[in-house]
């Protein structure tokens, strides 16, 4: 992993916290920074000790965008449109996408700028926590072009599309406090790292295998799923956790009033 652009730490809980470690450039993506948060969710989905995750940026903002000068300079802009022949996304898409395609849930802490790019890979995460005078934009309009790492996976399912379709056109710069009300963030805090570690912890204390099965639930059936796949998924999940190791393990720390001692996945 490229750990000029990517830090990755996790602790004993199993929470991984993600940093996009580029503060001199507002955490601007560059060639590189695609690489490394590549690499950083490749790993992450095959950690089984991860039960989840908190991305966000070193120093004043979460991520300004694409770096047009880098990108442009070095030729690297093309390639952010290669797609393998075992991936549905380009490689730009996968950086917002493949956050679903880890096992845990992703919680994303919002400060400062999150413009075009670097909002969409916010918008890929299951949670996102900003400031109340955090900066987002939708806004790659202000280049002549349309928003296109994976925003048609992410948006349609916070946002109506006449709201979607203001942002999108315009490019405005809307707070964390507006971006609460439309609903593109959950919640407007003061400190959203350590409100997204503490929300990471509580998870992290929870059973790793439930809590993977309602990731998985939603995921898959939150928008246009057809609605006997979607309930056949419930009884299907439901099924493969009950008289697990940790539900069992669950019910017991309940009755006994203790914590529980939860196994990682398989």
């Amino acid at each position: 992993m490229n750990e000029d652009r990517i830090a990755l730490a996790i602790d004993d809980a199993g929470v991984a916290q993600v940093t996009l470690n580029r503060a001199d450039k507002h955490n601007a993506l560059d060639s590189a920074m695609f690489d490394a948060l590549l690499e950083v969710t490749a790993a992450l989905r095959v950690d089984r000790r991860v039960r989840a995750v908190v991305v966000h940026g070193a120093g004043k903002s979460f991520c300004s965008g694409l770096d047009i000068t880098s990108l442009g300079q070095g030729g690297g802009a093309a390639s952010l449109l290669d797609r393998d022949d075992d991936q549905i996304a380009n490689r730009a898409q996968r950086v917002s996408v493949d956050w679903a395609t880890v096992p845990a849930p992703v919680i994303a802490a919002i400060t400062g700028n999150c413009f075009g790019g670097g909002l969409q890979i916010a918008l890929g995460a299951d949670i996102r926590y900003a400031t109340p005078d955090a900066r987002l934009s939708i806004m790659e309009i202000k280049w002549g072009l349309v928003p296109d790492m994976g925003i048609t996976q992410t948006l349609p399912r916070l946002l109506p599309a006449d709201v979607a379709k203001e942002l999108t056109f315009t490019g405005r710069i809307v707070s964390g406090t507006e971006a609460h009300a439309l609903g593109l963030v959950t919640r407007a805090v003061d400190d959203p790292l350590a409100a997204a570690l503490d929300l990471a912890h509580d998870i992290a204390a929870k059973s790793p295998h439930a809590i993977q099965a309602a990731k998985k639930l939603y995921d898959q059936t939150w928008s246009g799923a057809d609605p006997a796949a979607a309930l056949m998924l419930e009884s299907e999940l439901q099924v493969g956790l009950m008289g697990s190791p940790n539900q069992l393990e669950a019910v017991h720390a309940g009755m006994a009033r203790r914590d529980p001692s939860y196994a990682d996945p398989d």
